[in-house]
């Protein structure tokens, strides 16, 4: 958002004139949704934290950057938004097989339906 506004002088992201603006945004937001690839702290702090947090950060927390991510529609390739979409979903799913505590696999299954 920083970068964007620097370089358009304008604080909205609807217009991001540079790729490289759009892929800061899409993997600060990749982050914060605990998309695959970068999901490996997801399941940790579900797995660590109370019932509360955890329910907080699967839901509440996550409003905000698929907003973003919805008005950042139109700057994202159609094949970007589908491989992580794909790579979410997979990951989400196979690793989730493997687990037996059940907060981990709320946390896959959340990995996997954000796909």
């Amino acid at each position: 958002s920083t970068m964007n506004a620097w370089e358009t002088g304008q604080w909205t992201i609807s217009n991001t004139p540079t790729p490289m603006t759009a892929t800061l945004i899409t993997l600060a937001i990749m982050l914060k949704l605990g998309l695959a690839p970068v999901h490996a702290w997801y399941p940790e702090v579900l797995q660590g934290g109370t019932m509360t947090t955890a329910l907080i950060i699967s839901t509440w927390q996550k409003l905000a950057p698929l907003t973003l991510l919805y008005l950042m529609n139109n700057q994202l390739p159609l094949t970007i938004a589908l491989t992580l979409g794909l790579t979410s979903a997979l990951v989400g799913g196979w690793m989730g097989l493997n687990q037996t505590q059940t907060r981990k696999i709320l946390a896959f299954s959340s990995i996997a339906h954000m796909g």
